[in-house]
């Protein structure tokens, strides 16, 4: 995540931070220059993990179990190949509460599970 990355927003009235750009048409845009780090990369409220580095073998149950004990999940996905049905090594769990999902993850990253080092970070929508 790198602050020279910028989220371009349409704005009417220009400030002192906007970029004002004009095209070959002669219409004249105005860009409102946001970091990504504040708004898109910016975790938020986040209470689904990604969870990497899954065994081939991993099943959602085995997953729900492992991440069962710091709260309350809503839903357990083992992310599948769509042909031979194999699982890809990742999966996401979906928690109740943020403060789960906050435990789960700084609990869980780099624990062995199923025989391999997991990575869990937080899902990113999009």
């Amino acid at each position: 995540m790198s602050p020279t990355n910028y989220l371009a927003v349409a704005r009417r009235t220009p400030t002192p931070n906007d970029r004002i750009m004009q095209s070959i048409s002669g219409a004249v845009r105005v860009f409102r220059t946001t970091p990504l780090v504040g708004s898109l990369w910016g975790r938020g409220s986040c209470s689904n993990l990604f969870v990497g580095g899954l065994s081939y073998d991993t099943n959602e149950t085995v997953l729900k179990n492992a991440f069962e004990k710091h709260g309350e999940i809503i839903e357990v996905r083992v992310i599948c190949h769509h042909v031979n049905g194999k699982s890809r090594g990742y999966g996401f769990v979906r928690f109740a509460s943020e403060a789960a999902a906050d435990a789960a993850l700084k609990e869980m990253h780099s624990q062995v599970l199923d025989g391999r080092n997991s990575r869990v970070e937080y899902a990113h929508e999009g």
